[in-house]
């Protein structure tokens, strides 16, 4: 042993001198590191509920609870998290998984009180001392536990579609969809905001499971129109995912559609457990007037319980809107079919070419069956009616998608102007431009709107794939005069649109008069919005409706109107848009058995 080994120990004496390090209050003198777990934070502003946090605790100390001021909404389920800290283990994984950001922790630690509930609390709601504590934990912008990119779905390449009407989206694979559907949180919140209020988390986790056929029976339950909807559903489900507040929405309306892309045709009764149901213990016959997406809704939950059901469609085919308004690239005609004949396996009978109120009153079917459902949709165009509207090549939107539809030859110009911002402007100008390359081997068709394009009401999406097939899409215009020289369109003026509604959300477009532009024409096609068509109530049928906003028809809860016999839905009542005209079909059918078996 050395001498140094000896004496070393002895080293420590020289602290015998120095001042002792102790906190007195270690309470209040030991503040916690900047970015210490301490007790929660959440931002109200940013929070929506999800109940990512509540799913995730290992512990069960979170529970989602309501809180007074905070509403329910789209997107937001209005509880918050409650923090039970005999349970918490401070392990940060609530603070990781937060979609929003809103979830933190202060870096305080310390919480002296007598009252054992005092710590079961609501961070954000609670008074606390740390809730504007600038320090503490948050998830790191490095750390995610989840994936918040979008699988990106094929599309064809615009040089390959601009002349065709060929499918554009080609759908999820199996891959793919799984990939997909494992980015759910499962919070439901997309199911409240869903007008049919599709269990979109159950049908989203069979697809994980690699479980299809239920999937498919959990889409029935609330949708018999899977393929339609999986190809031009407004989506609002996902305006309101979770996960858009940090990336990219979940891609609810694809995962649907690879649902239904799975199952064959001649395998639906099977996977469905369906039969030729119209029950004669029943006895009682439904009409429904017009084939389109809430008629066939209709037609299939009182098929289901057992009614004897007809459909009375002016068109030569079914599908409604679905059919004569979306262009084929987007929703194929095979694909309506394959919703459309399964409900007519079932039982449903559909007489085309037949217009209520010309062919059949509406007084004949009150005779001849027990209730009727009317859900004719919005077949009409509406006018700008600014001078030169009411030239011959001037066309609504409406009627040029159909015509098309329906195998007809349009008038298809060199130089086209598409006055509005919608989806169905979009559809029609790029239908047009398709038409335009086929004919003349060029684009020439512009579409403008009141609307700048961050306010445009048509999908995203619709605007970039419209501008990929060479159309214009100039917005922010408000349209004043078509020029008209010797009866022929020269084109179309316009002023520069400041804003278009005032400060109570009415419709009240203001315009700079001195911003002026002029857009060449041969042709304009106007497409500002649809109306609805009832010419086929009786003086004494209407007679005995109420009447509300806009002309339509005020029905009740059920859609059950003042004559207790017709119910009315779909477009012409709510919307426009599909899934909310398949909710009222199914709510409507189910008013209609309550109504006829008392």
């Amino acid at each position: 042993m050395k001498l140094k080994d000896i004496l070393f120990p002895l080293t420590v004496w020289k602290r015998a001198t120095q001042k002792p390090w102790t906190i007195k209050d270690p309470l209040n003198d030991r503040p916690g590191a900047e970015n210490y777990r301490g007790f929660h934070k959440n931002d109200f502003e940013k929070c929506i509920g999800c109940g990512s946090c509540e799913e995730i605790c290992q512990n069960n100390a979170i529970d989602l609870v309501p809180v007074e001021g905070q509403e329910t909404t789209d997107g937001n389920s209005g509880l918050r998290p409650k923090i039970d800290y005999g349970r918490c283990c401070w392990c940060a994984l609530c603070v990781d998984v937060c979609p929003t950001g809103s979830l933190t922790m202060s870096n305080e630690y310390t919480w002296i009180t007598d009252k054992v509930e005092d710590f079961r609390f609501i961070p954000g709601a609670d008074e606390t001392k740390w809730q504007d504590e600038k320090k503490g934990y948050k998830r790191s912008e490095n750390i995610q536990l989840i994936n918040y990119d979008r699988v990106e779905m094929f599309e064809i390449e615009p040089e390959n579609r601009d002349k065709s009407f060929i499918e554009i989206v080609k759908g999820y694979n199996k891959e793919q969809a799984m990939k997909e559907a494992d980015r759910c949180l499962e919070c439901g919140i997309c199911t409240a905001t869903c007008p049919a209020h599709m269990d979109i988390p159950a049908y989203i986790s069979a697809i994980r499971e690699d479980d299809i056929e239920n999937a498919f029976r959990i889409l029935y339950e609330t949708n018999p129109l899977p393929e339609i909807c999986g190809r031009i559903c407004t989506h609002r489900c996902e305006t309101s995912c979770a996960l858009q507040n940090n990336g990219e929405p979940l891609a609810i309306r694809w995962l649907k559609r690879y649902i239904a892309d799975q199952i064959p045709p001649e395998r639906y009764k099977e996977v469905l457990g369906t039969e030729h149901l119209i029950d004669p213990d029943i006895n009682k016959k439904i009409a429904i007037v017009g084939a389109g997406p809430s008629g066939l809704s209709a037609a299939y939950y009182l098929a289901i319980l057992g009614y004897e059901v007809k459909i009375y469609e002016a068109l030569p085919d079914s599908g409604g809107m679905a059919r004569y308004g979306i262009p084929e690239y987007r929703l194929p005609y095979d694909q309506i079919e394959k919703d459309i004949n399964y409900i007519k396996s079932l039982g449903v009978k559909i007489q085309f070419n037949t217009r209520i109120g010309k062919d059949i009153s509406l007084d004949q079917l009150h005779k001849n069956y027990d209730a009727v459902f009317s859900g004719t949709g919005l077949h009409l165009g509406r006018s700008t009616r600014i001078p030169g509207s009411d030239n011959k090549r001037v066309y609504f939107a409406t009627d040029l998608l159909r015509e098309v539809t329906l195998g007809n030859e349009i008038d298809v110009a060199e130089k086209i102007v598409v006055i509005g911002g919608g989806n169905v402007a979009m559809d029609i100008t790029r239908t047009l431009a398709r038409l335009q390359n086929k004919k003349y081997g060029k684009v020439n068709v512009l579409a403008t709107s009141l609307e700048t394009e961050d306010i445009m009401p048509a999908d995203r999406e619709e605007i970039v794939e419209a501008r990929e097939e060479k159309a214009i899409i100039d917005p922010g215009w408000g349209p004043k005069e078509i020029e008209i020289k010797n009866g022929k369109i020269e084109g179309l003026h316009v002023v520069k649109c400041l804003s278009v509604f005032d400060e109570e959300g009415r419709f009240s477009p203001k315009y700079d008069e001195k911003q002026k532009n002029f857009f060449k024409a041969d042709m304009i096609v106007e497409s500002i919005g649809q109306g609805m068509d009832l010419s086929y109530l009786s003086e004494e049928i209407k007679a005995g409706l109420k009447f509300g906003p806009r002309g339509r028809i005020q029905v009740n809860e059920n859609f059950q109107s003042d004559l207790d016999w017709l119910f009315v839905g779909g477009d012409i009542i709510q919307g426009p848009d599909v899934i909310t005209a398949i909710a009222n079909g199914h709510l409507a059918a189910k008013a209609i058995d309550k109504f006829l078996t008392k």
